[in-house]
């Protein structure tokens, strides 16, 4: 269980590099909140903070080409702001490519990256320019030789998740030796066989969760070279993580894993990489402020109950199983604090936030107050559900830090 009773207000427990970015963005984030005061529950992004993130990364890693996941954030001014910095882009779904090409895009910096898709959006991808699909079954590549002749495709290998806070478990992928098969199949279909792709979870918080994938990836290199079929592509995916309340490595040592692992198994041999960033690249630019609707003692005499105009169904999905523990600021910081449960405003049970971990909140919270969750620019204005119990979907802003 973690002990957030010092997380009344902002507490960065995080290790992680380019923090005075992200404090930059939460005061500029804060400015605006003050001057605007606009409709809670709202998301706030600082696309500085965005920018400063994919600067980073690609200084990191110059010779990896960038797919951001559109999924984290699909705001159209952050897609611009990446676009505009030479950012390729991972999607999952026609809306996202429509978003992608909207805001100006290339169809060929586009990453088909769902294995679950209809031929029909298949079909509507390659006629849109896209050339790059993902791929793990036999039907799924079936679909894409029928509606995206010669297009190139890679395959989706399962690996270990371990050290992820929001694992995939085995919904994606498919064993190396699966994957070669579905790879020679791939060139007798006429499409280029391009290479090999895995993801080693979301939020992941092991530097060497990476070997893994890399490693498997070697395999299914070698296996298919017996078959004189010379892969040339792996995708690293995504994992890199943003700052909640667990300690989070530095990127350093990310890229000192990712690279050390490469030169292992690859040597002099390194194949052509992408990497997939979501939650890294926007996790930190995003502030979301919420107010308390109701704060009620609790029938078992412990713990108050907060309530926040926003739950699990407005945009807070990642709180599920409490994978994901947002630190928190209050209109009340400073005050004498003591444990809570966190739920959303919705009439269900299961709209809960936050009841295992523990939280400590000012004792003179009331309605009205607001609560700001930091670091919640991704999977949230993308998690909003539609007219849940009537509640609108959450509204984002966009500020951006370098013109204040």
């Amino acid at each position: 269980m973690t002990d957030l009773s010092a997380t009344a207000g902002v507490t960065d427990r995080s290790s992680g590099t380019g923090q005075s970015g992200d404090r930059g963005a939460t005061d500029h984030i804060q400015e605006f909140l003050r001057q605007q005061d606009p409709e809670t529950p709202c998301l706030v992004m600082d696309l500085a903070s965005v920018r400063h993130r994919y600067r980073q990364l690609r200084a990191a890693l110059p010779d990896i080409r960038i797919c951001y996941a559109v999924k984290a954030n699909p705001t159209p001014e952050v897609v611009r702001e990446l676009v505009a910095l030479g950012s390729s882009f991972d999607v999952a779904s026609p809306g996202e490519i429509d978003l992608c090409l909207a805001e100006g895009a290339a169809p060929e910096s586009i990453s088909y990256g769902n294995t679950i898709k209809k031929g029909r959006d298949i079909a509507r991808a390659y006629r849109q320019g896209v050339r790059l699909f993902a791929t793990d079954s036999p039907a799924d590549l079936a679909n894409i030789a029928e509606n995206a002749p010669g297009s190139r495709v890679f395959c989706r290998i399962l690996v270990d998740n371990k050290g992820s806070r929001t694992p995939f478990g085995r919904k994606f992928g498919c064993q190396p030796r699966t994957a070669v098969a579905l790879l020679l199949r791939a060139r007798e279909l006429g499409l280029d066989a391009y290479g090999v792709s895995f993801h080693i979870g979301s939020q992941q918080l092991d530097p060497g969760a990476w070997e893994h994938g890399i490693r498997a990836a070697r395999e299914v290199f070698d296996a298919c070279a017996q078959h004189g079929l010379q892969l040339q592509m792996v995708n690293l995916g995504g994992g890199l993580p943003a700052h909640y309340t667990q300690p989070v490595p530095p990127l350093a040592d990310y890229v000192r894993a990712i690279e050390t692992s490469l030169d292992r198994h690859f040597g002099e041999q390194r194949p052509q990489l992408l990497i997939e960033p979501g939650r890294f690249i926007v996790g930190d630019a995003g502030v979301l402020r919420s107010e308390v609707v109701l704060v009620a003692d609790a029938c078992d005499g412990e713990n108050r109950w907060v309530y926040l105009d926003i739950g699990r169904y407005g945009g807070l999905a990642e709180t599920e199983g409490e994978a994901i523990t947002y630190r928190l600021r209050t209109s009340r910081d400073g005050d004498p604090c003591g444990p809570v449960v966190l739920a959303g405003p919705t009439c269900d049970g299961d709209d809960v936030l936050y009841q295992r971990t523990k939280y400590a909140l000012p004792l003179t919270l009331r309605s009205g107050d607001w609560v700001d969750l930091l670091s919640a620019g991704a999977y949230t204005a993308s998690y909003s559900s539609v007219g849940f119990n009537g509640f609108p979907p959450m509204r984002t802003y966009c500020i951006d830090g370098d013109q204040e």
